[in-house]
């Protein structure tokens, strides 16, 4: 992807750094430096009108909240309105160059962005040197998803700088809230894998622990969602048409990554090989910092992206071969263009590997050469460097970083395993199988040659091991094999992960147990427990507490006494002590209601359906998948509308009122599960625009679930679904951020639900559906036998086989796939105790006193689930670092 997308490269200057003349050896961490001058933008009566009643007025005297984390190094831009102003309005005028007439939101949105920017540059620097000279060890969080979201917002409160930011906006006539509506979120994730990454990010970087993130930077995202006439369409996501402050172009860091080509092998060695490339491409960083909460350290997530001004063949072009010419640039381009490129065709499955080994190549890449700094031995890399590969999707990472360490470096394949072995660690985050990821061996032979090489030969002396170790069982090395003996062969890379880390984890409880007694079975036999550890997920309470719900969030500082709890969760425990205080409940209610009413203006802007704020609101929002069981949901919510249907206007009015809110994308490539997402949208055009029924229930699909929107829904729940068949569902976050905002799950037994039921107390939530060790029982029954629908669920099959909702040969196939399909998901055996668990949650609802003591409760008992947690499990279970607060530098 060319670096020139709009981001003013002309005229700010991002970088004095030069590339360094060695090829294949850069500057990872060259200081960014940018000149400020304040003074020039003060000339001129428009501006200095502008500037009236602030620009020179005495430092404001900061308020409680702000200056409870105000410990800051001596370097640390000046944090007074004045200079605040003189920054936004240098940055109108310079960066933008706009005049007092001519500036509107979105400029001055961008100036304000780009003045915090500068103070999270001086961060960033200041944490880097830091880390540098005192040779901290570092760990790399490998994701080919971060699902970040905005970043102004978060930005302010972790400087503290929100009432300065508001008051300088307010002087120049704009409201910060509508600023900060200005910035689209960014397009680099897509559901729970890249939000659990990004809140990782945060927690390290909070928690002082030297961590980066390594991505991707696409330029379109997944894609952005539109309903047309109830379907899903696909539509590029343009985040990056305009400027984006929070990332710095690296042009100085920029590695070649070869595809395709031939081996020659060296002479000298029987592991060590020449590859000669057809293809080159090169991957240009570009750095996204991480502010900390309450301290001044920094972290970063440094994405890839291909630089193709370098493959512009200018003679083709002068020839007239102007297709041929810009060939080149086109196919590098198209690898970081989109996330999970569509890989139902073997094109789609061959671009998908290039962009992945993009992603594992820069970044080994970049370790290296940021090693290679601190001028140790090769064999001490364990020692300063922890990789963690988030799923399989960085695997040929480990590969990646032999065939560096052998070819490159000229180690013996027992050093470079070594070293190898004890930098990786791997998270599994799924037991489903078509998402355990495996490539083609003819595919990854033609791509990437000398990868496949190593694969063979790590399989190959990793089966001679076991071979020892369990002589004379074909039986288990077939089992345990990374290649797949099938037609064509296939890499298993769950597999090469785990033989290639030296700690493997899941990520709840039941999803770890399950792994080692189902995926991992016999990797546990043969490399031991020890090795397979569980690491519950977690979520940031910066982002998902303190910054979506500041209601709630100022109701728990007034309880703690301070705000320091964002950083400490369990501190809110100590709202068990307001249980009894009517006041505080009331007001505990009013921050919901208050949540619940922006919602129903979101839904109203967003869908043009009105909803009443006063109603239940039942919540299901997350990817769209069979496993998650949207399709429960919505043959409940006919099943309730066939009810309301048979009842008398008298007792509907002694109904609950329901709003059922969903939202998700559905994978292009996924028929099913857009063929739900029509069924959701076709049932509420009719429950919707149905007068007898009104406001007593209401369906809606919010299309286009973000960050940003679930910064909005998740507040307002009242009740949260998290229903998937129990056994799949490794963890969840979204049922983590929900509690922390004091909604109530309606869930299954499954995944950190159960957890989450440990800590508060499962009279905190309505679980209900069979247990994950009755789950093949079933699952064999109905392989051979029809399923039985109740009458509840037959009931919600008949108004949809009588065209209620349109067609109805368009949801047979949702029907058949429970009816003759086997039923893989389990829909026809929970849905008798799912209506039960429905009718649990409006009885409780009724009784207010007993809603809003869950609610409150529910929040004071979450602090396990808070990601500082996680990230303190890992840095001393698995990676082995320490906390290196910058604040002790003393630079």
């Amino acid at each position: 992807m060319s670096q020139n997308t709009g981001y003013f490269s002309s005229s700010i200057p991002l970088n004095t750094a030069k590339a360094t003349t060695t090829p294949g050896v850069h500057e990872a961490d060259v200081p960014l430096t940018r000149p400020t001058s304040l003074k020039r933008v003060l000339s001129g009566p428009a501006l200095k009108t502008m500037l009236a009643g602030g620009a020179h007025s005495q430092p404001k005297t900061p308020s409680k909240d702000d200056s409870e984390f105000r410990d800051y190094s001596h370097s640390e831009i000046s944090r007074d309105v004045a200079t605040i102003k003189n920054s936004v309005v240098m940055h109108l005028t310079a960066t933008f160059l706009r005049t007092p007439a001519s500036i509107d939101s979105a400029h001055a949105y961008l100036a304000s962005a780009f003045s915090v920017r500068d103070r999270l540059l001086q961060r960033w620097n200041l944490t880097n040197e830091y880390h540098d000279k005192i040779g901290a060890k570092r760990v790399y969080y490998m994701s080919l998803e971060f699902l970040i979201g905005r970043t102004f917002d978060n930005a302010l409160l972790a400087l503290g700088l929100r009432q300065e930011y508001s008051k300088v906006l307010g002087d120049v006539g704009f409201c910060l809230e509508d600023i900060i509506d200005e910035e689209r979120d960014a397009a680099l994730g897509n559901g729970g894998l890249g939000r659990l990454a990004a809140c990782y990010v945060d927690s390290m970087a909070c928690s002082n622990y030297p961590g980066w993130g390594y991505g991707l930077r696409y330029k379109y995202g997944m894609f952005q969602q539109q309903i047309l006439n109830g379907y899903q369409v696909e539509a590029p996501d343009c985040w990056l048409d305009s400027p984006n402050p929070w990332e710095f172009p690296r042009p100085d860091v920029t590695y070649p990554v070869k595809f395709y080509g031939h081996l020659v092998r060296d002479p000298h060695s029987e592991h060590r090989f020449k590859w000669e490339s057809n293809v080159v491409y090169d991957a240009m960083a570009f750095d996204v910092p991480v502010p900390g909460y309450g301290t001044t350290n920094v972290g970063n997530i440094r994405l890839w992206s291909c630089k193709t001004n370098t493959l512009f063949d200018l003679n083709k072009f002068n020839s007239g071969d102007y297709q041929g010419a810009t060939g080149g640039q086109v196919a590098a381009q198209i690898l970081t263009d989109v996330l999970y490129p569509n890989d139902n065709t073997n094109d789609g499955k061959e671009l998908r590997l290039r962009q992945e080994y993009l992603f594992c190549s820069a970044t080994m890449q970049d370790i290296l050469a940021r090693f290679r700094k601190t001028n140790r031995p090769l064999s001490e890399l364990p020692d300063l460097a922890a990789i963690q590969l988030n799923d399989t999707h960085p695997t040929l990472g480990v590969p990646e970083l032999m065939r560096i360490l052998i070819d490159d470096e000229g180690l013996s394949w027992d050093e470079a395993w070594d070293i190898t072995t004890r930098t990786f660690a791997f998270t599994n985050h799924t037991i489903l199988p078509e998402a355990m990821e495996k490539w083609p061996v003819p595919m990854l032979d033609k791509i990437l040659p000398r990868h496949m090489g190593i694969i063979y030969d790590i399989n190959l002396f990793f089966l001679q091991k076991v071979e020892k170790q369990f002589p004379g069982d074909r039986e288990l090395l077939n089992k345990i094999s990374i290649i797949e003996e099938s037609n064509p062969q296939q890499v298993r890379m769950a597999f090469l992960a785990c033989v290639g880390s030296h700690k493997v984890n899941g990520v709840a409880a039941i999803h770890s147990d399950i792994i080692k007694q189902t995926i991992f079975k016999d990797f546990v036999r043969i490399q031991g427990e020890d090795k397979f550890i569980n690491k519950t997920n977690g979520v940031s309470p910066r982002r998902w507490m303190n910054e979506c719900n500041p209601d709630m969030s100022d109701l728990i500082t007034e309880v703690v006494g301070d705000r320091s709890w964002v950083n400490d969760l369990t501190k809110v425990k100590q709202l068990e002590g307001k249980l009894e205080d009517v006041n505080f409940r009331e007001r505990w209610w009013a921050a919901k209601q208050k949540n619940k009413e922006r919602l129903a203006e979101y839904i109203l802007t967003t869908t043009g359906i009105k909803v009443s704020a006063h109603a239940l609101f039942d919540i299901q929002v997350k990817r769209i998948h069979e496993y998650k069981r949207q399709l429960m949901n919505i043959f409940s919510v006919i099943y309730r509308y066939h009810l309301l249907k048979q009842m008398s206007p008298e007792q509907r009015e002694q109904e609950v009122p329901r709003v059922v809110i969903f939202a998700g994308k559905a994978a292009s490539g996924y028929w099913v599960a857009k063929q739900v997402i029509k069924l959701i949208n076709s049932v509420a055009e009719v429950v919707n625009s149905d007068e007898e029924i009104g406001d007593v229930l209401k369906v809606v699909f919010i299309p286009d679930y973000s960050v940003t929107a679930a910064e909005v829904i998740i507040p307002a729940s009242d009740i949260s679904q998290h229903i998937s068949t129990a056994g799949t569902e490794a963890s969840g976050t979204s049922n983590m951020k929900f509690v922390l905002n004091g909604g109530i799950i309606l869930g299954t037994v499954d995944g950190a639900n159960i957890e989450i039921g440990e800590e508060i107390g499962e009279e905190q939530i309505f679980f209900f559906g069979c247990l994950a060790h009755e789950v093949e029982d079933f699952r064999h029954y109905l392989r051979f036998n029809q399923p039985k629908p109740d009458s509840a669920l037959q009931t919600a099959f008949d108004m949809i086989q009588r065209n209620t909702f349109g067609d109805a040969q368009l949801f047979q196939p949702l029907i058949d796939a429970i009816m003759r399909g086997g039923d893989v998901y389990l829909l026809s055996v929970d849905f008798p105790s799912y209506i039960e668990a429905h009718k649990a949650v409006e009885e409780a609802y009724r009784n207010h006193d007993e809603w809003v003591t869950k609610s409150i409760l529910s929040v004071a008992r979450m602090a396990k689930f808070s990601s500082d947690r996680s990230i303190q499990e890992y840095a001393e279970e698995v990676w082995n670092i320490e906390p290196q607060p910058v604040l002790n530098c003393g630079l």
